[in-house]
């Protein structure tokens, strides 16, 4: 499954300081039992807006992660929050197909 949320940078930060925050709290959350990685993208055109995705193998062992409190990552994100605004887009299901093109 698939989480996604959306972040919108404040003036005075940038998208590499909340990258910086970004891998320091998702290298943490990553050692997770079902957590398989994150990904963050610029939205093209809008460079202070970003697309965050964390990949995890089940929403249950998302919900476990989230269920057990680390001190660490919440500073990372407490730190992060007064320069951003995010906004949960929804947990996503793996496809159940995926269309590729043929060559």
């Amino acid at each position: 499954m698939k989480y996604i949320f959306e972040v919108r940078i404040r003036a005075g930060y940038t998208a590499e300081d909340y990258a910086d925050a970004w891998m320091r709290a998702s290298e943490l959350i990553q050692r997770a039992p079902g957590a398989l990685g994150t990904e963050l993208h610029r939205k093209i055109g809008e460079p202070d807006t970003l697309i965050a995705i964390a990949h995890w193998d089940s929403k249950a062992s998302r919900d476990a992660m989230e269920s057990q409190h680390n001190p660490d990552v919440a500073d990372i994100i407490r730190r992060a929050v007064p320069f951003c605004e995010i906004r949960p887009l929804g947990e996503f299901e793996d496809p159940e197909w995926v269309v590729n093109p043929t060559g």
